[in-house]
């Protein structure tokens, strides 16, 4: 007879399912058995993405759409789930927003921006977590998952602001860790440059100039950022409130 999976059964929440990172986890939660629904706004492909997916074992996976700063959009949609599924196990935050500032720049870091990095990084993810922490909780063995940053404990990122909410994002994970136990367990995943188009103006050149000066000498790819992902949910199940660093080392500085 076949092992079973292990997250055979589960169902798995992607907000920003769509994007690099969040599209990765969903495959390889996917690929451990859990059936995905891709959240996030109307308009993108999260919904042919979703039809992507290699199919579960049973059941289907599916996308929905919803602004992920809107708290009412993000409760319709977990009480979408919870008639389609009839539970949640897992919620990955994985949507985010930033735009490149010096950070010495301290009037082009407005507060229409500051405002808007916030609401993406910080209070869209504790609103996503309020939402689901119901259908997470009955679960039993509920895991939240956060997208965060290595620029939380760094102070270099794209901006002042960003290197701020995702501190913010980490210290929630400290916070939820300990109010959601023995129920919910909440991760943050930490990573350093990612090559994807998160960041708007980040091209090759930035890239390479960014592996020459990390330690593993590359810099990450969405896989291995889900692969981190995958792990909370299968393996390291006696954690929580931790941030798991995924950087090739580039918090150490240059080898």
């Amino acid at each position: 007879m076949p092992i079973p999976l292990p997250l055979a059964g589960q169902v798995a929440i992607i907000a920003g399912g769509a994007g690099a990172i969040g599209y990765a986890s969903a495959q390889r939660l996917a690929s451990q058995g859990a059936r995905i629904v891709l959240l996030g706004r109307a308009g993108g492909d999260a919904h042919a993405k979703a039809a992507a997916l290699p199919p579960p074992q049973f059941g289907e996976h599916c996308a929905i759409d919803a602004e992920l700063a809107d708290s009412a959009a993000l409760a319709r949609a977990a009480a979408e789930v919870r008639e389609r599924y009839g539970r949640a196990d897992i919620l990955v935050n994985s949507a985010g927003f930033t735009q490149p500032v010096p950070h010495a720049d301290l009037d082009a870091l407005n507060d229409d921006l500051i405002d808007a990095i916030f609401t993406a990084n910080w209070r869209a993810p504790f609103a996503a977590i309020r939402a689901f922490a119901p259908l997470l909780r009955a679960s039993g063995k509920g895991l939240v998952v956060n997208i965060s940053s290595i620029a939380a404990t760094t102070g270099i990122g794209s901006n002042v602001a960003y290197c701020a909410a995702k501190a913010g994002l980490d210290t929630m994970a400290n916070s939820l860790g300990r109010a959601l136990a023995p129920h919910i367990r909440v991760i943050n995943v930490s990573p350093g440059v990612v090559d994807s188009q998160f960041v708007p103006g980040r091209d090759a050149a930035f890239n390479d100039k960014q592996a020459s000066t990390t330690p593993l000498k590359r810099i990450g790819q969405p896989d291995d950022i889900a692969a981190a992902v995958e792990a909370c949910a299968t393996t390291l199940l006696f954690a929580t409130g931790s941030v798991i660093r995924i950087d090739g080392g580039r918090h150490l500085g240059a080898a």
